[in-house]
């Protein structure tokens, strides 16, 4: 079925996509972990996407043994995401989705700005999202991408790590606690320089990240996945040789 969309993961995200895929007419096939991905790419070879709405702690693995028929139809949406994650594995120019919405039980999606996608399947993504009221922005280079992906890291880490420290919100964290939002963006963007193998504009980026600040004044700094967050990214900074003072002095805190 060449008009199939098949989406790896059910949980919040992946069920808003896959509402949007239906409404647009597409059949969806959905897999949670207790279906086999190779057992269903033998009775699906050849679907018109294959969408991978896993965890970020669950990417890796999802994509090593994401079924070679499928590997040329991939879309990612998955946060702390970066060209390496599907480069070092030789996927192929997947569709990437920097989501800028948030979903959780029980709530409509709530809008930060509007999510930038990238790839062969961007239209279809823009139009997914179109049926659902959600604002979408399709680019025109991986290094628009590229851009994008790192500001969303930004957002994600700096906030999640800041708040173990100084908790409050996004507006708090930018108004009464500049100083150790600052600290933590040097040493986030120290690590992503490394994770991207580039300089990154570090203007560009704080800018592009206090922008998403307004976009939800009162989102919360510290979500649940933040102490692993920190972890993962002082395991980096440890394969870099990188220095990330703040970071460790954090990581001390929360010991």
């Amino acid at each position: 079925m060449q008009n199939l969309i098949i989406v790896i993961g059910m949980g919040e995200l992946g069920s808003v996509f896959a509402r949007g895929f239906l409404k647009l007419g597409f059949p969806v096939q959905g897999i949670t972990r207790g279906i086999s991905m190779q057992s269903m790419a033998e009775i699906h070879p050849s679907p018109k996407a294959v969408l991978i709405a896993v965890g970020e702690a669950d990417i890796h693995e999802t994509l090593k043994n994401c079924p070679k028929q499928w590997q040329n139809n991939l879309i990612l949406i998955q946060n702390e995401l970066l060209p390496r994650d599907w480069q070092t594995i030789q996927v192929v120019d997947p569709t990437v989705v920097s989501v800028w919405f948030e979903k959780k039980p029980g709530m409509d999606s709530k809008v930060v700005l509007p999510s930038p996608v990238f790839g062969q399947h961007s239209q279809l993504i823009f139009d997914a999202l179109a049926t659902l009221n959600l604002p979408c922005v399709q680019l025109d280079s991986t290094q628009a991408l590229n851009y994008e992906l790192v500001r969303k890291n930004c957002y994600i880490l700096t906030t999640n790590i800041a708040g173990l420290k100084v908790g409050g919100n996004v507006t708090n964290l930018a108004s009464e606690h500049e100083e150790v939002m600052l600290e933590v963006v040097k040493d986030v963007l120290t690590i992503q320089d490394w994770l991207t193998n580039t300089t990154n504009d570090r203007e560009a980026l704080i800018k592009g990240m206090l922008k998403a600040f307004k976009g939800d004044p009162e989102h919360n700094c510290m979500g649940r996945s933040a102490p692993a967050r920190l972890a993962r990214a002082l395991n980096y900074a440890k394969q870099g040789q990188l220095a990330v003072p703040t970071l460790k002095e954090i990581a001390t805190l929360k010991a």
